[in-house]
């Protein structure tokens, strides 16, 4: 079976309330701080159509930023599988909550995948000072930030002068929305089943491939109806209706996503406005990466 063989699954998840204090005696009114301007046109990247993916479901879309830089393979696999029509109608089949939400299994049980052969696992990927890296802590030995969307830890660059090849190991960070491949037991099984996280669960981290994250419709992965029994397999499961990579879309049909550049002003001002929220308890899963639609060219 293409799954987790993980007992106790426990997720984390803290969220922010604000409020506001008012004396009863004293009655006195406060005024509201304007919002933050919207970051300048020069701050937002445009998702590549070849490296958007557009699952269609029964409960709305979910578009995923591929990321071939971390896991080619894997990427190459799903844009295949995807052009082919093969996620087409297929069940969420697997989903617990405050954990993931699994498909991609032609049968619809755990047992299935497609008739391309298994993939090597990519769980860890070598970084070199071309690739576009933003760091967003440093803890002992290591850096942890973004490679597009998808957040990663990785040695940091100063022994990258040390290697062979001029490059530093990396491997994704299983935030929420992070995309990975289910397998079987062995570590080169992985096919065409997938995962999407609902919460973060960092004991996946280098266990599963990273190929991507959700950059649009958290809310739609997070709706998909969950499984109350341990092994997660639901009793008449949502689906999807289709499933294409952008750019084999109609042009009319073509969705356009732009994501705040992690190297820009405002980014920064995001994640350092989350580190004083957290404080100790900062982590790069705590940072959401604003998206926006527009219009196709």
């Amino acid at each position: 079976m293409r799954t987790f063989r993980a007992k106790g699954l426990t997720g984390l998840w803290s969220s922010l309330i604000f409020g506001l204090c008012a004396s009863a005696a004293v009655a006195q009114e406060t005024a509201t701080p304007p919002p933050p301007p919207p970051p300048p046109p020069a701050e937002w990247r445009t998702i590549a159509p070849e490296d958007l993916l557009v699952i269609d479901t029964n409960k709305g879309r979910i578009l995923v930023e591929l990321a071939p830089q971390i896991a080619p393979a894997h990427v190459e696999r799903i844009r295949l599988l995807a052009a082919r029509g093969f996620y087409d109608t297929l069940k969420w089949h697997r989903v617990i909550d405050w954990f993931m939400a699994q498909t991609g299994d032609p049968l619809g049980t755990g047992d299935g995948q497609s008739f391309y052969p298994d993939l090597k696992a990519e769980f860890t990927f070598r970084r070199g000072a071309e690739m576009a890296f933003t760091p967003v802590a440093a803890p002992a030995g290591a850096l942890v930030g973004f490679v597009g969307s998808v957040p990663v830890q990785t040695q940091p660059d100063a022994l990258m002068a040390g290697t062979g090849d001029h490059k530093v190991h990396g491997w994704g960070l299983y935030c929420p929305g992070v995309a990975g491949m289910a397998r079987d037991e062995g570590n080169d099984t992985a096919n065409s089943q997938f995962f999407l996280m609902r919460q973060a669960y960092p004991a996946l981290d280098k266990r599963y491939t990273v190929w991507g994250r959700v950059v649009s419709g958290l809310d739609v992965v997070r709706a998909l109806k969950a499984s109350p029994n341990p092994d997660g397999i639901v009793d008449g499961p949502d689906q999807m209706t289709r499933v294409r990579v952008a750019a084999d879309l109609p042009t009319a049909e073509r969705p356009s996503l732009q994501m705040l550049n992690t190297a820009s002003a405002t980014f920064h001002t995001i994640v350092e406005q989350a580190r004083q929220a957290r404080g100790p308890d900062f982590s790069v899963c705590d940072i959401e990466i604003p998206s926006r639609e527009t219009p196709a060219a």
